[in-house]
């Protein structure tokens, strides 16, 4: 009887086993936070072929699934891997390659690092970024004169954070054939008593980009392979890089079949005439890792340059307004051309002026029963009398960081009565119904935590300001969440795909250290990442 027993209990077992049905990967016993349309809770999910096949509680899917590997996450919490809807992935990979400037107290500490920088790598190109005057005591332009003195010979090209300007020797100017004649539309080349100071701001920076020697195949693969591993370490999954040639579209593409690039990247064709018809001709280009369907043009510069283009002056710059760097006849004609395609149109726009101009080039050509859902990259200053042009067809994408990484000196630009109108992420939404957020590293930093602090809090990372800069604009945890992740996809036209922990989407997911939807907002920015996994591997 005793045998018989344990036979029929084993047989039962391992009937019980084949009843559950096999899948690749179970985890459990974690707190996680789905971002479905109910922002449902969950304890476990089951991972099939790359995709979430259920979600629900440990016990259930514990009974009903079996799996090559389970994870049990000791409570920790999961969330779907970030989208940064906005930042610049090659180019992270390419400052690896660079002399780093972010976070320079001055300019002396800047050539510092420049010559430190040359001295350990000996290159005959000196490629530097990240400097900001606005850091700085003296918040004024740097002049060329000591590069001179340091590189008489080595042409020298040190790149302002936001990417809107140049500093540059004399000799990368001569390569360039600058002079103090020299003049191009949208943009400036500044001077001083009728010589160069080195500083050229939005369009003459393309004179000097042609003298930049390329970099090989090999050390581009190698950049944006150091850059994903940047990215997965912070919980990335998918990057919308900003503007790419056809080039590196290529290479990337062919990368992610190759294997040796596992990044999702939704990528913005750069606004050069000949890609934009090649890839237009082409079709939109969408594989399990790659999306092309978007082309990212600049209406104007930056804010920090005093490039964005204004309505009235700067407060801080009598008489001057910024400027276009895309004529705006240029920016209705290329409007007019994609809404004749499937493509997306996704625009840099700070000041007001761009704005308004963007927006009014975008209602021009969209019909409102259209599914288009073209982006207003950064619709940093807004007129409050141009928000009512957003909606679910004109997106803002928006980069919280920049509002706590300018706050000490907006004002100064634009004045109290334009500042109701920037970076007004809660107004922004209120009208759009949604905002796809990101960050736009390497001009601010990677991590996604500093994007999800400043959003909701609205301070820098010593509190400050107390009660939160235009805490008016400040956005709810969830709202953030989704910024990053649901409503980011949905901008992308990835919403059935990604976004959300739900069946049917890609098993894209990151555990965390600490509850980011509960803990204090101060401990936020020190969240820390413990495990990324994309399609079900496990890559961080």
């Amino acid at each position: 009887m005793k045998f018989r027993f344990i036979l029929l209990s084993t047989l039962l077992l391992l009937l019980a086993c084949e009843e559950k049905e096999q899948v690749d990967l179970i985890v459990h016993n974690a707190k996680i936070y789905t971002v479905d349309s109910l922002q449902s809770q969950a304890s476990a999910f089951v991972v099939a072929d790359g995709r979430f096949l259920d979600v629900g509680s440990s016990d259930d899917i514990l009974e009903r699934f079996r799996a090559k590997e389970v994870v049990d996450a000791g409570g920790k919490t999961i969330v779907p891997g970030f989208i940064d809807a906005h930042c610049h992935f090659y180019n992270l990979g390419l400052n690896q390659l660079r002399v780093d400037l972010n976070v320079t107290q001055s300019y002396e500490e800047v050539l510092q690092r420049v010559v430190a920088f040359q001295e350990e790598k000996n290159v005959p190109f000196i490629l530097g970024r990240g400097w900001d005057q606005n850091d700085w005591a003296l918040k004024a332009f740097p002049h060329k004169e000591r590069l001179d003195e340091l590189f008489p010979e080595t042409p020298v090209i040190l790149e302002r954070v936001d990417g809107h300007a140049y500093l540059v020797n004399q000799r990368a100017l001569d390569m360039a054939g600058i002079n103090s004649a020299t003049q191009v539309e949208g943009g400036a080349i500044i001077q001083e008593n009728g010589e160069l100071t080195g500083v050229l701001i939005d369009n003459p920076m393309a004179m000097i980009d042609a003298i930049i020697p390329d970099y090989d195949k090999s050390t581009k693969i190698d950049a944006l392979k150091a850059a994903q591993q940047i990215c997965f370490d912070y919980g990335l999954t998918t990057v919308n890089d900003a503007g790419l040639n056809r080039e590196t579209i290529s290479l990337i593409d062919s990368l992610q079949k190759s294997g040796d690039l596992d990044m999702r990247v939704y990528a913005m064709i750069s606004n050069n005439a000949e890609d934009v018809d090649y890839y237009l001709e082409q079709g939109v280009l969408k594989t399990e890792k790659l999306h092309v369907g978007s082309v990212k043009v600049y209406a104007d510069g930056a804010l920090g340059s005093r490039g964005a283009a204004m309505k009235a002056p700067y407060s801080d710059h009598e008489g001057h307004f910024g400027a276009m760097v895309t004529p705006v006849a240029d920016i209705e004609a290329l409007a007019s051309k994609l809404a004749a395609s499937r493509f997306q149109m996704n625009t840099h726009a700070i000041g007001d002026s761009a704005n308004v101009a963007v927006l009014r080039a975008y209602d021009k050509v969209l019909n409102d029963g259209d599914d288009r859902r073209w982006k207003i990259e950064h619709a940093q200053i807004v007129d409050l009398e141009d928000m009512h042009y957003f909606s679910r067809n004109i997106i803002p994408s928006v980069q919280p960081t920049h509002a706590t990484s300018d706050m000490y000196w907006a004002e100064d630009r634009v004045g109290a009565e334009r500042m109701k109108g920037a970076y007004a992420n809660r107004k922004l939404l209120e009208e759009s119904g949604m905002v796809a957020l990101g960050t736009d590293f390497p001009v601010e930093q990677v991590s996604p935590f500093l994007t999800f602090y400043a959003a909701v809090a609205r301070k820098d990372l010593q509190g400050y300001p107390e009660g939160g800069f235009q805490p008016e604009d400040a956005l709810t945890r969830e709202e953030t969440l989704k910024g990053m992740t649901l409503w980011a996809a949905w901008s992308n036209f990835e919403e059935t795909e990604k976004g959300s922990i739900e069946p049917g989407k890609f098993a894209d997911f990151i555990v965390l250290d600490k509850n980011i939807m509960e803990v204090p907002l101060e401990e936020v920015p020190g969240i820390q990442v413990l495990q990324t996994w994309l399609g079900g591997k496990k890559v961080k």
